[in-house]
């Protein structure tokens, strides 16, 4: 389980195999020492399985393999050198839940249709500083069918970020987030266009099947 709150931003290195099977290695600034062999690490969402660890000057490098189901629902087949991804290590007993409960399991890809800043008033300290970054606001799209699990200042995972749910029209959705999250995440890199990993809130899911599951049996 995890958080959804992101704790490292790692860079892909290398990217090999097809379309049943890639392993992707994975830069990060992560200790080794505490990454064993099968450790759990959701990567831009999906829950990736550490395969192989090395390391590295200021961290390491781990390996993970993503299978075809993977590929096909995730951004991962995507993936190339370079590319930026957010990290998070599983959750482990006692530790703080900030975000929402997040499995790592992808429902679907999520389309930015949107973004644009959001300055409204300044506050005096904030007019004091030499620059000051706005919020941005994002619309974004969801794919057919997982719409209905999502509910204003309800909570969604899109790349392995905790969000809330600002408003829901249709099939789109709008998410706010804050400079600290834009500066921290690969937020700041999204734009109009950019796929991301969509998780729904597990609550939601859950609610949905049971109310699904009382419809079909019909009154007592």
């Amino acid at each position: 389980m995890f958080t959804g709150l992101v704790s490292d931003v790692g860079r892909v290195a290398a990217v090999s195999g097809d379309s049943k099977l890639k392993r992707v290695a994975i830069d990060c600034a992560y200790d080794p020492a505490g990454i064993l062999i099968g450790a759990s690490i959701a990567c831009s969402g999906p829950c990736l399985t550490a395969v192989t660890v090395t390391p590295r000057e200021g961290g390491c490098t781990f390996e993970v393999d993503a299978a075809a189901e993977t590929l096909a629902r995730t951004t991962v087949g995507m993936w190339v050198p370079g590319m930026r991804v957010n990290l998070e290590r599983s959750l482990k007993i006692g530790d703080e839940l900030g975000g929402h409960l997040v499995t790592g399991h992808v429902d679907g890809l999520a389309e930015i249709v949107a973004r644009e800043p959001v300055t409204g008033q300044a506050g005096e300290a904030s007019q004091a500083r030499e620059s000051w970054a706005p919020s941005e606001r994002f619309v974004l799209r969801a794919p057919p069918g997982l719409s209905r699990f999502i509910a204003e200042k309800g909570s969604v995972c899109l790349d392995g970020t905790s969000l809330t749910v600002n408003g829901v029209e249709g099939d789109t959705f709008t998410v706010l987030l804050i400079p600290h999250t834009l500066a921290v995440t690969t937020w700041g890199e999204r734009r109009v266009g950019d796929r991301l990993n969509l998780e729904v809130d597990l609550i939601a899911r859950y609610a949905a099947r049971l109310t699904e599951g009382r419809a079909a049996v019909g009154p007592g």
